[in-house]
């Protein structure tokens, strides 16, 4: 006589059986022992088999295995029910893992959502930094917008899990417009290098000519162009703080060499013209104490001396240097104006009229004596009259 139980029984003969909702079949023969042995053993494998479904359905709930993980297992699991070797209540298992495969189906496809709510999510911000880097590309802040492009691709990779094609086109834009920021300041230090060397190139010319001007003793040329240089120093830009400062202290020192040497000689000079001046001064005094009534010969002596010497003393200061030369040459013309007057005065005395004039001057003055004397005073009356009519006549010829 068998055994039979809620799920199974086992036939005299050893015979294996399962009940389920389709009926009975046959799940193996036992021929080792007592038939309840043999039904126990078939009944302990639905154990084991219903341990691993509680166990699947543990993790599932618990987290440690995935959605598809325990998709695949339950799936197998269920496929594997119809031909289970084993005696219990196979219909549970299966409903349970049917509901286990409802549930990681539904939970798969929810972390499917998820992920790709995510990779959108992600693939946005990655979009977002590439918009930004290409604005960015256009900047002219050269430091603030390298820091941040260095920063956007910081950023990118700490974005997981967005679309890979819309990741590497996106990638393809960002790797792009840093390209062309990176291009664009190239060039733009390039250039201001370029300006640098231009820069130190004219100043260089400035220093060279500068150097040169500083040794220079034309004081008025060399002192406009100074002034020339300085206009185009301050004109021809500024390069970084140190190079100009090493460029500056050369030009400066050429300029104080200049101004310097400059000082020296205007105080030399001035020092000079106020000895020069003092000397002038001092043949005016002579000058001016020179008797013009003296022997005209002597008196022009003594004119080519004062003139001599006076061309021999340097210049006066400049403030009164047109006046002493003016009372110098009123001084010259005095005394030339006397030379002359007595020259004149000498060679008309010397004249036969003159000679005549004056020996007939003398004999009415005898002739009036002896009148006087006489008194004839009509006679000494007439010949007065003869007389102030001499004088006259010689009056007007030693004057012309």
């Amino acid at each position: 006589m068998g055994i039979e139980t809620q799920w199974g029984r086992i036939a005299p003969d050893g015979t294996v059986y399962v009940k389920t909702r389709d009926g009975e079949r046959v799940v193996g023969s036992w021929q080792a022992g007592s038939l309840e042995d043999g039904l126990a053993h078939f009944v302990r494998r639905y154990e084991d088999l219903a341990t691993e479904v509680g166990l699947l359905e543990t993790r599932f709930a618990s987290g440690t295995a995935s959605p598809s993980t325990t998709l695949v297992a339950a799936k197998r699991l269920r496929e594997s029910l119809p031909t289970a070797n084993v005696v219990g209540d196979l219909d549970a298992l299966d409903s349970r893992l049917s509901q286990l495969i409802d549930a990681a189906a539904a939970k798969r496809e929810e972390e499917r959502e998820a992920r790709r709510l995510a990779a959108h999510q992600a693939t946005e911000a990655k979009r977002a930094l590439v918009e930004q880097a290409e604005e960015l590309a256009q900047s002219t802040q050269w430091k603030k917008a390298g820091d941040r492009l260095r920063e956007i691709a910081d950023q990118w990779r700490e974005i997981k899990g967005a679309d890979r094609k819309a990741e590497a086109e996106l990638w393809k834009r960002f790797a792009a417009a840093r390209s062309e920021f990176n291009r664009r300041r190239g060039e733009y230090f390039s250039r201001l290098e370029q300006e640098r060397k231009d820069i130190i190139a004219r100043k260089e010319k400035l220093i060279a000519e500068a150097e040169s001007l500083a040794q220079s003793s034309d004081w008025t040329t060399a002192g406009n162009r100074f002034r020339t240089l300085m206009t185009e120093w301050k004109n021809a830009g500024h390069v970084n703080r140190d190079t100009e400062s090493a460029l500056w202290q050369r030009f400066r020192a050429a300029q104080e060499t200049f101004y310097s040497r400059r000082a020296e000689a205007l105080a030399q000079r001035d020092e000079e013209q106020r000895a020069n001046q003092a000397a002038r001064e001092a043949l005016l005094a002579e000058a001016e104490t020179v008797d013009v009534n003296g022997d005209p010969d002597a008196l022009q002596t003594k004119l080519r001396d004062l003139q001599r010497r006076w061309a021999q003393i340097g210049r006066a200061p400049r403030d009164v240097s047109a006046d002493l030369d003016k009372r110098f040459d009123t001084l010259v013309a005095r005394i030339r104006n006397a030379i002359d007057e007595q020259r004149r005065a000498a060679a008309v005395s010397s004249s036969p009229l003159v000679i005549r004039l004056r020996e007939s001057v003398a004999k009415l003055e005898r002739k009036i004596d002896r009148a006087r004397q006489a008194g004839r005073t009509a006679e000494v009356d007439q010949l007065e009259a003869q007389l102030a009519t001499q004088r006259e006549w010689l009056a007007r010829t030693l004057h012309h």
